[in-house]
């Protein structure tokens, strides 16, 4: 099976990030390593499991590719324009999330996390689109890698 064993992320240049976005980081890639599909589609594409390093350069998000023996697999760059208000309201749903869970009745949590799955699943279909023709991916995947853009665009 196609997959991702392996991602990095380069933090390089962008400051440290919160406790929350460091616990949603490791939960992402976590939850990314036990499970995910990536393929990707082109005939003369090296077969997987893939190694993945995201990072942002020059204002691009950055989607580097190896095999699992280090061999180039692929790159892509993706502008981040597309993917702003997304972060920016993902981001601002997050905050008010962990606010929520520190003071609030678990009814108006369900609420604010209702909301925030939305835009986490927003981000996921825009991935998605974005990815078209360069990588295939399930929506499980989209969200897992949305979240990891969303720590990198947090620092940027």
């Amino acid at each position: 099976m196609m997959h991702i064993c392996h991602i990095e992320i380069d933090t390089q240049g962008l400051p440290a990030p919160t406790p929350e976005i460091e616990q949603e980081r490791k939960v992402a890639i976590f939850d990314l390593l036990e499970e995910n599909t990536f393929t990707l589609p082109h005939e003369d594409a090296p077969s997987g499991p893939y190694r993945l390093s995201l990072a942002i350069r020059e204002k691009r998000l950055v989607f580097d590719i190896d095999t699992e023996d280090g061999a180039e697999a692929a790159e892509f760059h993706l502008s981040l324009a597309p993917f702003r208000q997304t972060v920016k309201d993902y981001w601002q749903i997050c905050e008010a999330y962990f606010d929520a869970v520190k003071k609030l009745p678990p009814s108006q949590i369900e609420a604010i996390d209702m909301a925030r799955r939305g835009i986490h699943n927003e981000g996921a279909r825009l991935l998605q689109e974005r990815l078209e023709g360069k990588a295939e991916i399930d929506t499980d995947t989209a969200r897992r890698l949305f979240t990891l853009i969303c720590v990198l665009h947090f620092g940027a």
